[in-house]
Parts: structure tokens; C-alpha cells; sequence
């Protein structure tokens, strides 16, 4: 089997808040639109998707979140990475300002970098990072390369 991920789907109380969250906070543009679920292509052969958390749990069959100890969202972050520091102030506050909650203001990062971490509308947690160790090529591929901590 092809080692690929192609489709990502969070499961959100609020189409319409974290539509505002990725559309406003982060500037991606939504590939698809339904009643109750948002496509965004981000990357090569990459959706990641935001459905209603009730039609989600209903569709793929899913235990009722209110009934579980321990609710999602739990130790999971999804991230970007983006080519200046300056870039990541910009973007941790552009997505705070959108309705995304920020989990800790942007600074230099243990392993050498510098992020940041913001949290959408139903908590799932996103880290906007400049990570120079951490190169994308035009062609898809991603290469670490030794950085310098502080």
C-alpha cells in the first residue's frame, strides 16, 4: 500500500465560526462548500476537511463525544510553517483576531526555530512555526537539515 494521507477531517461544532477561523484567520480559500462540510486542498493531493461534529459522528458511525472522559480534541496539533518569524506573529495574531484562541504567543523554540500556537474555534490546536531545519522543495518532498539551538 502507497504510504499517502490525502484527507484530513475535523469534526467542528460550528461550520459557519470555523469557516471565519480558516477562511479569515488563516486566508485559505475553501475548495468545496456543503451544507455542512468545508474542503480546503492544502498541499499536493493533501484536503483537509471541517465537518459538522453531529453529521460526522452519525456518518462514520463515531461514539458520542458528550458521553467519552476523555473528548477530543485531544494531543493532537496540526501545523504550517512559514518563512519568516515575522511571519509567524503575523499569522498566530491574524488567527486569534478570526476567532481562534492563542495558546502561546510566538517565541523562539527550544529545537532552534520559532512558533507559536493557535487554537480554532473547537480547539484543535495549530502550530504556525518558521522552521529553517524543516525544507519544502517545489516538487513535494521534505528534507530536515541540522539547526542551530539556542
Amino acid at each position: 500500500m502507497d504510504q499517502r494521507l490525502q484527507l484530513i477531517t475535523l469534526g467542528v461544532r460550528d461550520v459557519a465560526a470555523s469557516k471565519r477561523f480558516y477562511v479569515d484567520g488563516l486566508g485559505w480559500s475553501p475548495l468545496l462548500e456543503l451544507d455542512d462540510v468545508l474542503f480546503f486542498q492544502v498541499g499536493p493531493g493533501l484536503v483537509l476537511s471541517l465537518f459538522g461534529a453531529d453529521a460526522l459522528t452519525a456518518d462514520a458511525g463515531l461514539p458520542d463525544p458528550a458521553a467519552s472522559a476523555a473528548a477530543l480534541p485531544g494531543r493532537i496539533t496540526l501545523g504550517r510553517n512559514v518563512p519568516t518569524e515575522a511571519e509567524v506573529d503575523a499569522a498566530v495574531a491574524k488567527a486569534g483576531a478570526a476567532g481562534g484562541t492563542i495558546l502561546k504567543a510566538p517565541m523562539k523554540a527550544f529545537w532552534g526555530g520559532y512558533h507559536g500556537f493557535v487554537a480554532d474555534p473547537d480547539g484543535f490546536a495549530w502550530e504556525i512555526a518558521y522552521n529553517p531545519g524543516l525544507v519544502f522543495a517545489d516538487d513535494g518532498t521534505v528534507r530536515f537539515t541540522e539547526v542551530e539551538a539556542d
